[in-house]
């Protein structure tokens, strides 16, 4: 019944790639939801409660954005809204996967996939499954997109779950 919710299907991949087996151990299932816009009528229509626990993680949680607006709007005791300060997802894996020293730098008003992979010279179609073939654990990841996935896991995981070493 615990769900974390994530802003697209990459991010979902991601989070099955590294945590999945811990999240399946647990029983907390990883839904993308496309967006989140209108993340306060999902959580209402998701109903969360003490058996049904909500974890959200957003792209681009930083002061003054639009994503900071839409986490301070849910206040709900049985849901945690937290995120990590990138773009994207993509900006969450260390870039020395792919060998490169950091990610570049792309203009605003550029789509972000498609100007970071302009500006490696690779190709858009191809390049995530490259990216998250690379990630061989959450060490290939930033800290604060590793830390913001942890408190979530933390937070739905059933009480003696099997989390932090607890007796499933």
């Amino acid at each position: 019944p615990h769900r974390i919710w994530v802003e697209g299907l990459h991010d979902a991949e991601l989070l099955e790639h590294v945590w999945g087996d811990e999240l399946r151990e647990i029983g907390v299932v990883v839904e993308p939801m496309h967006g989140a816009d209108d993340l306060d009528l999902a959580v209402a229509a998701f109903d969360p409660g003490p058996e049904r626990r909500l974890g959200v993680l957003l792209d681009h949680l930083v002061d003054g954005s639009k994503e900071s607006r839409i986490a301070a709007s849910i206040r709900r005791t049985h849901v945690l809204v937290t995120g990590h300060p990138f773009v994207d997802v993509w900006a969450g894996v260390r870039p020395r996967v792919v060998g490169l020293q950091a990610w570049p730098d792309v203009p605003r008003g550029v789509p972000f996939k498609q100007g970071l992979c302009e500006a490696v010279g690779m190709p858009l179609e191809g390049f995530w499954p490259r990216l998250r073939s690379a990630v061989d654990s959450f060490a290939d990841l930033e800290p604060e997109l590793v830390g913001a996935v942890e408190r979530l896991i933390d937070f739905v995981a059933p009480p003696g779950g099997g989390r932090n070493g607890t007796a499933v």
